[in-house]
C-alpha cells in the first residue's frame, strides 16, 4: 500500500475521529446534557450510562459535518489527498453519517460495557480503540463505497493512532485517564 493511500483515509475519516474527541471538549456546556439511555435500564444495569449525552451527540455531529464543510472548502488544494470529490457531495449528509456512525460506535460499545460491569472509563481493548471508526466505516457505507481493504485500513489505523490521542489529550488536561 502506499502512504499516500493511507492519508487519503486519514483525510476522510477525519471527522470521525473529530466527532469522537468532540463530547470531551464540550462537557462543560450544559445545553443538551442529558443521558441518551435517559438513566433507563436493562436488568438493573444502566443501557449506556450517564456520560453518553445528546450534549455529545449534538456537537459531534455539528462538528463532523463543520469539518466535512472545511474538507470541500480545501478541496482544491487537498485534491491529491481526497479519497471522493466534496463538491460533488451532499455534504451535510456525509457528515452526519461519519459523526453519528462514529458516536453510535461508541454508544454500542458502551452498552457492552456497562452489561458487562465494566466501569465507565476504565480500558476495553481494543473496543475502545475501534469503537467509534468501525462506527462510522458503517455509516459512511450508506452513502460512499468504501472498499473492504480501505476499511479495514482504517479500523488498524486509527486503532493504532488512538492511544496516541488519548495521551495527547491526557497531557492537555481533556481526559482524565491516558486509555
Amino acid at each position: 500500500m502506499e502512504f499516500i493511500e493511507l492519508i487519503k483515509i486519514f483525510w476522510f475519516f477525519l471527522p470521525a475521529g473529530i466527532a469522537n474527541m468532540s463530547p470531551v471538549l464540550f462537557k462543560f456546556i450544559k445545553f443538551l446534557n442529558y443521558p441518551v439511555d435517559l438513566n433507563k435500564k436493562i436488568k438493573g444495569k444502566s443501557i449506556f450510562g450517564k456520560n453518553k449525552t445528546y450534549r455529545g451527540l449534538f456537537f459531534g455531529i455539528l462538528l463532523s459535518i463543520i469539518f466535512v464543510y472545511i474538507q470541500s472548502f480545501v478541496f482544491p488544494f487537498t485534491n491529491r489527498i481526497s479519497l471522493i470529490n466534496y463538491p460533488e457531495e451532499n455534504l451535510i449528509w456525509l457528515g452526519f453519517l461519519l459523526g453519528f456512525g462514529a458516536l453510535f460506535g461508541d454508544l454500542i460499545k458502551s452498552f457492552f460495557k456497562r452489561q458487562l460491569n465494566i466501569s465507565p472509563g476504565k480500558s476495553w481493548i481494543p473496543f475502545d480503540q475501534i469503537d467509534w471508526i468501525v462506527g462510522a466505516v458503517i455509516f459512511v457505507q450508506v452513502y460512499v463505497h468504501i472498499s473492504l481493504i480501505q476499511s479495514i485500513i482504517a479500523i488498524v489505523f486509527f486503532a493504532i493512532l488512538h492511544p496516541i490521542i488519548n495521551i495527547l489529550g491526557y497531557l492537555l488536561r481533556l481526559k482524565n485517564n491516558v486509555f
